[in-house]
């Protein structure tokens, strides 16, 4: 019970990955603005920034729905964290596994995306229900490309399970060359789920002040950044577990090295995604992710299909 408690609260669970995505955070700022020739935060603003919302009043509007209003940011959190469990860091074995866990992990992606939604929609905002209604939108235009991108490895693999998908590409180290068309299809679906350029739609500050977290202030505001945090780690995580599974079975010290090398190489190229691109109107990104991102995946699947098939045979 003791060992269960620390991995969740302290390794590889809360504190752990709490303090992993403030860092992640201020790599991912600090990538962004040397990208765009600005100096960026120091190291330490993240953390700051967490404190300052911590020490702030909390303030919930007259009109909310005030136990959905205060339920959602806890239940994003959570959701982050937990599906954080069932990713192989520097072992092909993660903490939690068994055959079906990818789903498991794509399924708890979702659900810091549906507590945005319900969120601003709670808080009866105007500026709120737009952002809320742009989230669950983006959510039916880049989750199926997403699912199609990271499952393709799956199949060519032939199993559901993460740590068993790892420990194939580990084995067949040339595999995983077949999956970067994936690679690139997750990298820009996932800058839907995580609401980064192009897809930051429903944020888009400069429309609708702050979208979904319009009226979200003090603790219940930190608590939705440090969900976007963790989720941005355990995203990176996810790629790099399906689609660079290498450097896997060494010495834990070893492995955990290379762990955060393949994630804060994941984090720059999603940098790189938002420094290249501009920001999108929501029918546009809807028919790009349906027009373009979905067939892309689907030819990832076939392609998969067609490999596992001729050379797995």
């Amino acid at each position: 019970m003791a060992t269960q408690l620390f991995y969740l609260l302290i390794f590889p669970g809360f504190l752990f990955l709490s303090a992993f995505g403030l860092f992640a955070e201020y790599a991912d700022r600090k990538i962004y603005a040397r990208m765009q020739n600005r100096i960026g935060p120091p190291w330490f603003q993240p953390l700051a920034d967490f404190i300052k919302l911590l020490g702030k009043e909390t303030i919930i509007p007259e009109s909310a729905d005030r136990r959905i209003f205060l339920l959602m940011p806890v239940f994003a959190l959570t959701a982050a964290v937990t599906s954080f469990l069932y990713i192989p860091m520097w072992d092909t074995h993660a903490l939690v596994s068994f055959n079906g866990d990818a789903i498991v992990v794509l399924y708890l992606l979702t659900i810091p995306t549906v507590t945005f939604f319900l969120g601003g929609w709670s808080s009866n905002s105007m500026y709120s229900t737009i952002g809320a209604v742009r989230s669950i939108t983006q959510l039916f235009a880049y989750e199926v490309p997403l699912f199609m991108g990271i499952l393709a490895p799956s199949l060519l693999a032939g199993t559901w399970s993460l740590s068993e998908i790892s420990a194939f590409y580990n084995a067949h180290s040339w595999y995983w060359l077949v999956n970067l068309p994936g690679l690139a299809i997750a990298l820009i679906a996932v800058q839907g789920k995580l609401e980064k350029v192009p897809f930051d739609i429903p944020e888009a500050e400069t429309e609708i002040v702050g979208g979904t977290f319009t009226e979200y202030s003090g603790r219940l505001l930190a608590l939705l950044r440090m969900a976007l945090d963790v989720e941005m780690v355990v995203v990176a995580s996810l790629l790099a577990a399906v689609f660079l599974p290498f450097g896997l079975g060494y010495a834990p010290i070893t492995g955990f090295i290379i762990y955060l090398i393949k994630v804060f190489f994941i984090i720059f190229l999603m940098a790189l995604v938002r420094t290249v691109l501009a920001r999108l109107r929501i029918e546009q990104m809807v028919n790009f992710c349906w027009k373009y991102l979905a067939p892309a995946g689907l030819l990832q699947l076939v392609v998969c299909l067609f490999v596992k098939g001729v050379m797995l045979q």
